[in-house]
């Protein structure tokens, strides 16, 4: 491919960025989901049973792998790309013989390994506190990757248009989190009354948990169809949004 060393070197570039501080991008995870699994799956989960058919620990084990590929696969690319134009870096890719595809494929590949690299960490915590037997493999790991393409191209185009590194905390702080914690990680939506079934059904992240979750324990409160359908539909609108955005130079040639 004419491209390859170019879009190679940005992903390795991203690899080597996240890999040299593992503590801080590795470690926590790994410390906060293993608080996770003890409070909420062994002593809270005993009390309260099953949630539609499966252990509460089983049940909240795929959601909070899933949650913490959404966090971090954003959270990558939403602090590299904005490092690079604060740091005026960004200037070397604009003036490169680069496509904006390559840019923009380099940072959110960058993003992807970060997330499913975490969310493997989480899922061998997991097994510490509990043996889960994948129910179909295809599902999860497609769902994963799509989930955190997804996430990684809304990190990219919260980089380009953050004005300080304030810009880049808004989101994963008063959106990504609270949508997240709504999107049936600790409780199944058939559990809430009939008006707030209504507005869950509105967050997208319901469909992605609930699709990962049916790959990992075979448990769903969605169509496992309209979650990929719903997942795709994201990350083509955002993949444009980006390409757009990069093309016409928003928040990088200012």
């Amino acid at each position: 491919m004419k491209y390859s060393i170019a879009l190679r070197t940005i992903i390795v570039k991203e690899i080597f960025r996240f890999v040299r501080i593992w503590p801080q991008t590795l470690l926590p995870p790994a410390i906060t989901t293993a608080l996770y699994f003890l409070i909420f799956g062994k002593l809270i989960g005993d009390r309260i049973g099953t949630v539609n058919g499966a252990t509460y620990m089983d049940y909240i084990v795929p959601g909070v792998i899933l949650m913490s590929v959404i966090s971090h696969s954003y959270a990558n690319v939403v602090s590299s790309f904005y490092s690079t134009k604060f740091q005026r870096n960004i200037e070397e890719l604009l003036v490169a013989p680069v496509p904006s595809w390559v840019i923009l494929s380099g940072y959110v590949s960058g993003g992807i390994i970060r997330g499913l690299l975490v969310g493997l960490v989480v899922a061998l915590i997991s097994m510490l506190f509990d043996d889960i037997v994948i129910n179909n493999l295809t599902i999860t790991l497609s769902v994963a990757v799509l989930t955190a393409t997804l996430f990684s191209l809304a990190g990219f185009i919260n980089a380009i248009l953050a004005e300080s590194f304030d810009d880049i905390s808004i989101i994963p702080n008063f959106v990504l989190t609270p949508l997240s914690y709504l999107g049936g990680v600790f409780y199944s939506v058939s559990m809430l009354p009939g008006i707030w079934q209504t507005l869950s059904k509105g967050n997208p992240i319901l469909y992605m948990i609930n699709a990962f979750r049916f790959g990992l324990i075979g448990v769903t409160d969605v169509n496992i169809e309209l979650a990929y359908i719903i997942t795709g539909g994201f990350i083509v609108l955002l993949a444009s949004i980006s390409l757009l955005l990069l093309h016409k130079g928003i928040g990088i040639k200012n």
